[in-house]
């Protein structure tokens, strides 16, 4: 039943007059006047959104509409008789004559108030039945023919006696229950004198739909309704004497938990008064847990203290919280839990296999590690850091060494860390104190002995917070890690058990003291074979999967997979060609659904088709016919490449120009071979005057992309010999090294990915240091089978190799030159 205030306007009252100073009840006869009064054969319709009015029942209503508004305001002026209907859809703004119900209230309108917000309310009362018969006219608001609604006749009866003492015991009860319904709607009740007038009354004030209400309207048979009045009013006496039942559970429960409290409270002083310790029930559960663990004396000493202290403080106090958490990671911690090792030396190297493709030196690395932990059962984790460029496998490798050895694997991402406090923790005393990284990532690994790794560590950064790469110091030393200290936990951790894995681009930007601690295994590139094996044994499997297609679906042969390598992706490792095959995968699947099939299996033009055109031009070797012109190998972040360096002659004062986007050192480079050159002038057969009536132009494409390194220093060196002795470079020739004032060739960096960017571009022989040898050795012997090498020392034999013997045909002014 919804909430009656009889002085309040929103809800049912009997009104009689506007004049009238209090609210009498409707007697019998009162209605019996009212429904035999005459109505009009048509009345102006006043649609309602939400509410339905009842015979007797006054009920104030807020109109809004212009409509509604203009038609109140004439009725007013008139008769103040009016057609009040509801609408089938509380939705519609303005609707139409079909779009209401076709029984509605003859009303009369008691009085129009302005309320402050600028709204119009209008007090109305009901006074008997009608249905509508048709429409009159639409505009400017609606009017109807109507007639009477004929009610049926009801003769009284004890069975209706006491259904409405049963209606009015129950509306009295509700009124009683809910805490929102002043008493005086119970006195206006008791004193209801008509049977019919009890029923309107409370049905307009039911806690029920709007169908409903329209449903009681509706029903002629006065007992049919006072039954479905008495079934809605059951339903609401429940849900209150439930909804009363739940109150008074949870006032009963804060009382207690109060009376506890103070109760709790209480016993403390009284028990601190008398030097006693306070029990407390997480306390004791701290202190079970704490007996399960294998920690070590002075930590079990340091907890039971801490434990101690935590009994002593208030527990409405901040630091109550900050020493319970302080226990609880120590109890997460996994002191002297570890993980048994697999020692299954062919197993973990199948599972190597199968996750990774290549990568030898680093399978061959776990391997060994793995057979020395089988024979001496004890050894102090190695600290492995691999570097290489991007997308090689580095960080996903570290997940199969754990499969391999069948520990945990965790994982921390340092790029970017610039406080040291995310290494070694914040101490308690701070506000939000935290535990280090390292901590964190043991406690969720669960083990003391988990595969760690440390992504990106050349990444981390330093400012006034602290170095953290310093703080990394103990974490990677083997003679130290035995007892990391955390500022937090304010105890020594054993991380000797730890396998820590660094991962990293560059050893330029790794502080040379904890480089010095780790054993660096380089991750080179991987060549375009082997990428064509990853992406046949793992990329294309797993896209495939991931866009739910089946193996029938996609299939894509090597040389396909060699111009998605060669044309579409620039990089060492495979990053990009994933992103590649996922497109073409995509869209793959977009022809599927289309239902407009592909070639099968996928072919180069399906390739052009779904990536587009190619962004890159394989690198071939060019053909020259003019002296000064070299081929030189550089190494870059996607892997090897080939660079042509020219140098030309022309009339001047021996002036040497550099461009095309060159460094420091590689300006240093031209630098010393143009002195190299003047000073053994004469073994090249070259005239000393030469320098001083020609200036030097030496030309590095593309002149965009800068360029670095000492890489370059004898092919700069051969393109100036090339140029004033005007003999021409041996065909299909590249050649790497630094050279020195003296004439000596040193060994370079990156000679894998160089030697298969010669392979690529076509090279048939290279020139190198006789230093890089060993680097030759350790590639595979089909990649290079192809090649020929010539490993030198000094920059004579460079010359005596790189130069034919014959000049090319020259221009006159240059005849005198040598």
């Amino acid at each position: 039943m919804s909430n009656f205030d009889p002085f309040d306007f929103n809800q049912a009252i009997p009104i009689i007059n506007e004049d009238t100073e209090f609210f009498p009840l409707l007697s019998q006869q009162d209605e019996d006047e009212m429904t035999n009064a005459e109505i009009p054969d048509s009345l102006s319709i006043l649609p309602l959104r939400n509410t339905v009015l009842f015979p007797g029942v006054v009920i104030p209503i807020t109109v809004g509409r212009d409509k509604s508004i203009k038609l109140v305001k004439e009725a007013y002026r008139g008769d103040r008789i009016i057609g009040v209907v509801s609408q089938q859809n509380m939705a519609i703004e303005d609707p139409t004559f079909d779009q209401l119900n076709k029984v509605g209230t003859v009303a009369m309108i008691i009085k129009i108030l302005q309320m402050p917000d600028g709204n119009t309310t209008v007090i109305i009362q009901g006074k008997q039945r009608f249905k509508l018969r048709g429409l009159i006219q639409s505009e400017p608001y609606i009017k109807a023919n109507i007639e009477r609604f004929e009610e049926k006749k009801h003769k009284p009866s004890r069975e209706f006696n006491a259904l409405i003492s049963s209606i009015k015991e129950m509306a009295l009860q509700i009124i009683q229950l809910s805490p929102h319904i002043p008493s005086e709607a119970g006195i206006a009740i008791k004193n209801i004198e008509s049977p019919g007038f009890l029923i309107n009354f409370i049905s307009s004030n039911l806690n029920a739909d709007l169908q409903f209400k329209q449903q009681l309207l509706e029903t002629a048979d006065l007992e049919k309704r006072a039954a479905k009045v008495l079934e809605q009013l059951n339903v609401e006496l429940q849900l209150l004497e439930l909804k009363t039942q739940i109150q008074n559970k949870v006032r009963g429960d804060l009382d207690k938990q109060q009376r506890d409290y103070f109760l709790n409270q209480q016993l403390k002083t009284i028990q601190e008064e008398l030097g006693g310790n306070t029990p407390d029930l997480e306390m004791e559960d701290l202190r079970n847990r704490a007996k399960a663990k294998k920690w070590a004396k002075e930590v079990d000493d340091h907890f039971n203290k801490e434990l101690d202290k935590l009994a002593r403080i208030n527990p409405a106090a901040a630091d109550y919280s900050v020493q319970i958490n302080y226990l609880e990671l120590l109890l997460d911690l996994p002191w002297n839990e570890f993980t048994k090792d697999n020692f299954d030396l062919k197993r973990a190297k199948r599972v190597l296999d199968r996750d990774h493709y290549g990568l030898e030196k680093v399978k061959q690395r776990i391997i060994e590690y793995l057979a020395v932990l089988k024979l001496k059962h004890n050894m102090k984790a190695p600290i492995l850091c691999l570097v290489g460029p991007p997308g090689v496998g580095k960080t996903s490798l570290g997940k199969s060494i754990a499969k391999a050895l069948g520990r945990k694997y965790t994982r921390m991402a340092l790029g970017g860390i610039r406080d040291e406090a995310e290494i070694r923790g914040h101490r308690k005393t701070y506000i939000g104190a935290m535990p280090g990284r390292i901590i964190q990532s043991l406690k969720k690994a669960g083990a003391s002995n988990p595969v760690f790794v440390l992504d990106e560590i050349d990444k981390v950064g330093s400012d006034f917070r602290g170095d953290p790469s310093s703080a990394l110091l103990e974490v990677l030393d083997p003679e130290q890690n035995n007892a990391f200290y955390d500022h937090y936990v304010e105890l020594d951790y054993d991380l000797s058990n730890v396998m820590f894995i660094a991962t990293a681009n560059s050893l330029s930007n790794i502080q040379p003291a904890l480089l010095d601690r780790m054993e660096v295994i380089e991750v080179n590139g991987y060549t375009i074979e082997e990428k064509i094996e990853i992406a046949k044994k793992h990329l294309i499997p797993k896209q495939r999967e991931l866009h739910g297609l089946q193996p029938k679906d996609v299939a894509i042969r090597s040389k396909v997979i060699e111009k998605i390598i060669d044309e579409y992706t620039r990089e060492s490792g495979v990053r990009g060609l994933e992103k590649k095959i996922g497109s073409i995968v995509r869209g793959v699947a977009t022809h599927i659904v289309m239902e407009d099939p592909l070639a099968k299996p996928i072919d180069a033009e399906t390739v052009e088709k779904i990536l587009g055109a190619p962004i890159f031009d394989k690198e071939y070797y060019e053909d020259n016919e003019v002296a000064g012109v070299v081929t030189g190998l550089a190494w870059t972040q996607v892997g090897g490449d080939i660079l042509y360096i020219e140098s030309s002659l022309s009339p001047g004062k021996g002036k040497l120009t550099l461009t095309g986007n060159l460094g420091d050192v590689m300006k240093e480079s031209a630098s010393i071979a143009m002195a190299y050159l003047r000073a053994h002038a004469e073994e090249f057969g070259i005239n000393y005057s030469v320098f001083d009536k020609w200036d030097v132009h030496i030309h590095v494409p593309a002149g965009a992309t800068p360029k670095d390194g000492p890489s370059a220093g004898i092919t700069m060196l051969t393109a100036l010999a090339s140029s004033f002795t005007q003999r021409k470079v041996k065909e299909k020739l590249a050649m790497t090294g630094e050279i020195t004032l003296r004439g000596k060739v040193l060994p370079v960096g990156g000679i894998k990915e160089k030697i298969l960017a010669a392979k690529r571009a076509n090279i048939r022989e290279v020139i190198l240091s006789k230093a890089n040898k060993k680097d030759i050795l350790e590639i595979k012997e089909d990649y290079i089978k192809d090649l020929t090498f010539h490993y030198v020392a000094e920059m004579h034999e460079v010359i005596n190799i790189a130069l034919l013997k014959q000049q090319v045909k020259k221009p006159k002014n240059l005849l005198d030159i040598v």
